[in-house]
């Protein structure tokens, strides 16, 4: 009997597609740009590892005239170009060392390999938690933006998961601003700490805004973290240099508290960026009781002078910022009235935000006179 199968176009590729920035990253080990397939009698699952993520995912076949499981080995990014431009029920057939795809009228070869040169996979996973998937893709979108590259700190390049007995939180710092977000309904008797690479933080969000699960798994498999849904496994390994010390420079001590409109300040700072040009230029913040009026002067450009409204119950104050700064944490709020805490010169300013689901906070160190033009 022929050794063939039956599965749809759409569900092959959605995988093939999920695993491409995996298969296509250049590793030590030349196998690693092959994907590997399992056909079972009604399922199949496809496995793609750069030795640092791994991602396990499977969809239902059609069909199956298998009368025992076969694996093996294909080059990743040639099926995934040659399934794309196919279409409807595809017809799959193992005959020697090649998979023979017929869709339609299309017909054509692919060489496969043992699959036993393929790196180990891991295995044996222990789930910690469930997760609300919309939920947690809100929370790393909320931090994963301010994640740097290739900072000369590999912890900064990556993102913090702590799971404590109060809350599940996540944060991010490039050095000069840090993003947290914590959510009270998920917590642990155990403390966990996990340092997260930038890579897997966003291939876990493209699988994330892709899969129609509701709820994910949060597990360990080994070294490794992995997050489960009903269709895959995604598994990636963790940075092990320390996170730096954060609690310290988050208290707020003696801080004035006020509030801003998010969207009159965001656009006012975006006028702002615009006579930038390219040069790091500080903008100035001047604080009054009810006021907030901001300036930039770039000799080559131009000038920003303007007011905003603000509640402040202080002393006047002078402070200088880098406006992108500012704006790339600004622009993940979604309340209109934002809540900040500033001291002096010296000190951070921290903007808050609270919903019923999480908690999020963003600091910007302050632009020392010195560097200020």
């Amino acid at each position: 009997m022929e050794k063939k199968f039956l599965v749809e176009q759409k569900s092959l590729i959605a995988l093939l597609t999920s695993m491409q920035p995996i298969c296509t990253k250049r590793t030590t080990v030349d196998v690693t740009s092959s994907i590997l397939f399992h056909v079972g009698h009604r399922e199949l699952i496809l496995k793609s590892t750069d030795l640092e993520i791994s991602l396990q995912a499977n969809c239902s076949l059609e069909t199956s005239y298998l009368t025992e499981p076969e694996t093996f080995l294909v080059s990743g990014k040639r099926i995934f170009d040659i399934v794309k431009e196919l279409e409807g029920l595809i017809e799959c057939t193992l005959e020697r060392n090649q998979l023979l795809l017929r869709a339609g009228s299309v017909s054509l070869d692919l060489n496969i390999k043992d699959a036993e040169e393929f790196p180990p996979f891991p295995e044996r996973i222990e789930n910690l938690m469930d997760l609300n998937a919309i939920l947690f893709r809100t929370m790393l979108e909320s931090v994963a933006f301010l994640i740097p590259n290739n900072n000369a700190n590999p912890a900064l390049n990556a993102l913090l998961l702590e799971l404590s007995p109060e809350h599940l939180t996540m944060t991010t710092t490039d050095g000069h601003c840090l993003a947290q977000v914590k959510s009270k309904r998920y917590n642990s008797t155990l403390t966990h700490k996990w340092l997260l690479p930038k890579r897997a933080i966003f291939e876990l969000k493209k699988i994330l805004e892709t899969a129609t699960d509701t709820v994910i798994f949060l597990g360990i498999c080994g070294s490794r973290l992995v997050f489960s849904g009903e269709f895959f496994n995604f598994f990636t390994k963790l940075i092990s240099d320390p996170f730096p010390h954060y609690a310290t420079i988050l208290e707020k001590d003696s801080f004035t508290v006020a509030t801003i409109d998010r969207t009159q300040f965001t656009k006012t700072l975006r006028r702002s960026v615009c006579l930038l040009s390219g040069q790091f230029l500080a903008t100035r913040f001047g604080f009054s009781p009810h006021t907030l009026r901001v300036s930039i002067h770039n000799k080559d450009i131009g000038k920003l002078d303007e007011e905003l409204p603000t509640h402040f119950d202080a002393d006047n104050l002078d402070i200088r910022f880098y406006a992108p700064y500012l704006l790339n944490g600004l622009q993940a709020f979604s309340n209109e009235k934002v809540t900040f805490y500033i001291k002096n010169s010296t000190k951070p300013i921290i903007f808050e935000s609270e919903t019923d689901d999480i908690s999020m906070t963003y600091l910007v160190m302050p632009v020392s006179s010195a560097t200020a033009s």
